[in-house]
């Protein structure tokens, strides 16, 4: 039984290139479209595929662990070569299974020719469909974690948009807070903030809340620290648009602002920072 495996296993790895170049994806215009527009030459491409090919014959006579290790290599790669080359999850897969279709083409004709034992048709079955589901289950994770990163980095961006630092005049930004506030966010605005005001060597900044919906205890420590960090800066801090409604829930909440400036408007604050209609 050893001994037919190893046969088969040597043959797929002496015609690896052949058989590569039977990995065609002609009725699946859509990836046949992407491959065309890809960066990786045909030739190429071709090579690439031999190797996956080959690894498979070497499975049937060689160490399995090293050859998943290779595989798992392989289908790492080619996940980071149909992301730059922008094609899709799911084509990638369908291009994978299309190897099953050519390894098992090539093994009947060689079961037909060498009249092999049934048996050792499911015994290479055994071995090569679990190595291309690794590829597969590979190449999925490493789309995945593709997916995450822009996301994640989507993420930043929409969340630096969040906290929008505006320069009205020199020294002088306004920065309007719209939504509720949690500990992440008030992390975001406070490090935005320092960053900012440095950059743009602010002195005085209005902490517009008018679009906060709650402020309640917690968001007006928070709004504290800010503040707080703000003037070890240097910049002097003006609170603006704290509603009627808002501001009864802060007295019976017992908050206080202490010595922080607070306007009813933004227009109120810019008024009193000298800037005026013209």
């Amino acid at each position: 039984m050893k001994e037919e495996l190893k046969y088969i296993g040597q043959k797929i790895v002496e015609n690896d290139l052949e058989l590569a170049k039977k990995v065609v994806f002609q009725k699946d215009t859509v990836l046949m479209k992407q491959i065309e527009l890809s960066k990786m030459p045909i030739a190429e491409r071709i090579k690439y595929r031999a190797t996956l090919i080959r690894y498979f014959g070497e499975a049937l006579y060689g160490n399995l662990d090293e050859i998943r290790e290779k595989v798992i290599c392989w289908g790492r790669e080619a996940a980071q070569i149909a992301i730059r080359d922008n094609i899709s999850l799911s084509s990638t897969l369908r291009g994978i299974y299309l190897y099953r279709t050519v390894i098992w083409d090539a093994f009947t004709k060689e079961l037909n020719k060498r009249e092999f034992a049934p048996i050792t048709m499911l015994d290479v079955s055994k071995i090569i469909d679990p190595l291309l589901d690794l590829v597969c289950g590979i190449i999925g994770e490493e789309f995945e974690k593709h997916n995450q990163k822009l996301m994640d980095v989507a993420y930043t961006a929409l969340e630096e948009l969040s906290v929008p630092v505006v320069p009205i005049v020199k020294g002088i930004v306004v920065l309007p807070i719209v939504g509720a506030v949690d500990t992440h966010r008030a992390k975001l605005i406070m490090d935005i903030s320092l960053h900012e005001s440095v950059r743009l060597g602010v002195f005085n900044l209005i902490l517009d809340v008018s679009g906060v919906p709650i402020i309640d205890t917690m968001v007006a420590n928070q709004l504290f620290q800010v503040v707080k960090a703000l003037q070890l800066t240097g910049v002097e801090v003006i609170i603006t648009g704290i509603r009627p409604e808002i501001a009864q829930t802060v007295v019976k909440l017992g908050i206080h602002f202490g010595d922080i400036k607070t306007k009813a408007t933004m227009m109120q604050a810019l008024h009193e920072l000298g800037i005026k209609k013209s």
